[in-house]
Formats: structure tokens, C-alpha cells, sequence
């Protein structure tokens, strides 16, 4: 006879198992979500990603190359590789930073960000959690965002013609 107990403690180790067979370093496909160490974080970026896209910095205005990338093609995590934001969303907001008006779907998440005695929108991505930038409601049609991101968050895919 099952007992809940027995359900409970067999759910429980399938989960435990599950979780032990997908190890450090890997993702799930059920989530599609990347999970690696620090370390491995620290390996796989430079120092300057490693400190935006994990420990949540911004690099100084005007200096990213990809402020001025107008090629057509497709803005992708530097921590993962995810497809992000079209460079038909791109625009210049003549704040030094990459600014989009709208992300690709299902390519970011935003939450709170509370630092520097202010509210913000922190913007991450969907699948490693990399900090990218912060949007804000002042931005141009047809969304009214400015999605202002980190370039050293990003890579750029060109279009293939």
C-alpha cells in the first residue's frame, strides 16, 4: 500500500536525483536556464563582463563599440549567447549607452533595483541571469521604453544576407 509519506519521499528523491545529474556548469532544458559556478562565470568572461553581468556594475558611458553598431542583426547575451534585442530596436538615446525600445520575446526578465537610494527596473537575462542594463518609460514609440544596456553585456550577431 502507498502510504503519502512514501509518495512524498519518492518525489522527493527523483527530484534530488534530477537535480544531482544536471551538475554545476549545466542547464535544463525544461527551463532552459544556464547555471555555473563562479568560477566558471569567471573563466568563461573578461573581468570587465564578469563585474556587469554578475555583480551587477555598468561600464562608463560612451565607451562600448556597439553604441555605434548600425548593422542589421541581433543583439545577444555575452554570458550565454541569447538572442536579446533586434537592431531594429535600436536607437540612439544620447545616454552613452546601447538603447533599445523593445527586448526580442521572452528574452529578459526585470525586477526592482533598489541601489543608490533610488527605484529602478534592473533588467537581466531570461535564461543565465546576467545583469544587461535597466529600462526606463522614457523612451520612443511604440513602446514609450528605453531599455539601456551594458555593451559589455552583449555581443553582436550581424544578419546574414
Amino acid at each position: 500500500m502507498l502510504t503519502r509519506r512514501m509518495a512524498l519521499t519518492g518525489g522527493l528523491a527523483a527530484i534530488a536525483s534530477a537535480n544531482l545529474l544536471q551538475g554545476p556548469g549545466a542547464w535544463s532544458a525544461e527551463e532552459d536556464h544556464i547555471v555555473r559556478t563562479d568560477a566558471e562565470w569567471r573563466s568563461n568572461l573578461t573581468a570587465e563582463q564578469y563585474a556587469v553581468l554578475r555583480k551587477d556594475g555598468t561600464e562608463a558611458p560612451f565607451t562600448s563599440p556597439l553604441l555605434h553598431e548600425e548593422r542589421k542583426g541581433t543583439f545577444a547575451c555575452a554570458g550565454c549567447g541569447l538572442d536579446l534585442f533586434s537592431s531594429a530596436t535600436k536607437f540612439d538615446s544620447g545616454t552613452g549607452w546601447p538603447s533599445f525600445w523593445a527586448p526580442l520575446d521572452n528574452a529578459v526578465k526585470t525586477h526592482d533595483d533598489r541601489s543608490y537610494g533610488m527605484l529602478r527596473s534592473a533588467v537581466t537575462c531570461r535564461r543565465c541571469d546576467g545583469h544587461l542594463g535597466h529600462v526606463f518609460d522614457d523612451g520612443p514609440k511604440p513602446t514609450g521604453l528605453r531599455y539601456c544596456m551594458n555593451g559589455l553585456a552583449l555581443t553582436f550577431k550581424p544578419a546574414t544576407a
